[in-house]
C-alpha cells in the first residue's frame, strides 16, 4: 500500500512484515505541459535531471547525477539521463536506486533533487511525481506530487534519512529553488538537513 505524502511528511521505511528495506528505487516522472498559442497547443521538450546527494551529517560526501552514475561506495546508482520526460502520471523517467543496507555508516541521509537542466520553470512541467519503491518486490511505498508549478527551475524532492532506531524513514521536502544543476541547490538543501 502506497502512502502519498504532503510537503514535510515523514513515513518509516519498514516492510509490512516489521524487517527493514533493502533496496529502494526512487523514480521521478514529468511531462510537459502544453502551450496554448495562436495555432492551438504545443509542447516543448523539458530536460529535467534528478540527483541524490549523500550527506554525512550536515556535510556533502558524494553525489550520483547523469554524469557521475554511481556513487563512490556503489550504494547509490542512477540508471541513466532522460533528455525529454513524458511518463508524467505514470511511469518514472529517471530513477535512482538506493542498497540501503550498504550505505556507508557515516552516511546519514541522502536528498533527491530535480532540476531543469535547461532552464525551464516547473510552471512548464505537469504531472511530475516523485516516488519511493521498494525494488525487491516492485511496491510502490511513497508517492509525492509536484504541484503547483511555479517560476524556478529546482525543487529539493524528498530525502531518505537514517532513524535512531537503526532503520531508514524518507521525508517529502518539496521545497522550491532556483537552479539548473545540483550545485546550484546546495544553499537551498541546508535547512533540510
Amino acid at each position: 500500500m502506497s502512502v502519498n505524502l504532503a510537503k514535510g511528511q515523514s513515513v518509516s521505511l519498514q516492510k509490512s512484515s516489521g524487517e527493514s528495506l533493502t533496496v529502494v528505487r526512487m523514480g521521478l516522472g514529468w511531462r510537459a505541459a502544453p502551450k496554448r498559442g495562436l495555432f492551438g497547443s504545443r509542447t516543448r521538450q523539458i530536460d529535467l535531471d534528478a540527483s541524490a546527494l549523500l550527506y554525512a551529517e550536515k556535510t556533502p560526501s558524494d553525489v550520483v547525477f547523469f554524469q557521475h552514475l554511481e556513487s563512490n561506495d556503489g550504494s547509490v546508482r542512477h540508471t541513466g539521463d532522460n533528455l525529454v520526460g513524458g511518463a508524467g502520471a505514470g511511469d518514472d523517467d529517471e530513477s535512482i536506486l538506493v542498497d540501503l543496507g550498504h550505505v556507508p555508516v557515516h552516511i546519514t541521509q541522502v536528498v533527491f533533487t530535480v532540476s531543469s537542466y535547461t532552464g525551464q520553470t516547473f510552471a512548464e512541467v505537469q504531472n511530475a511525481h516523485c516516488r519511493l519503491v521498494d525494488e525487491s518486490t516492485g511496491q510502490e511505498l511513497a508517492r509525492y506530487e509536484l504541484a503547483g508549478g511555479g517560476p524556478h527551475t529546482g525543487q529539493i524532492m524528498a530525502k531518505v534519512f537514517r532513524e535512531e532506531s537503526g532503520g531508514w524513514g524518507m521525508q517529502a521536502i518539496g521545497a522550491p529553488a532556483r537552479a539548473r544543476t545540483f550545485q546550484d541547490m546546495l544553499p537551498a538543501i541546508d535547512p533540510f538537513l
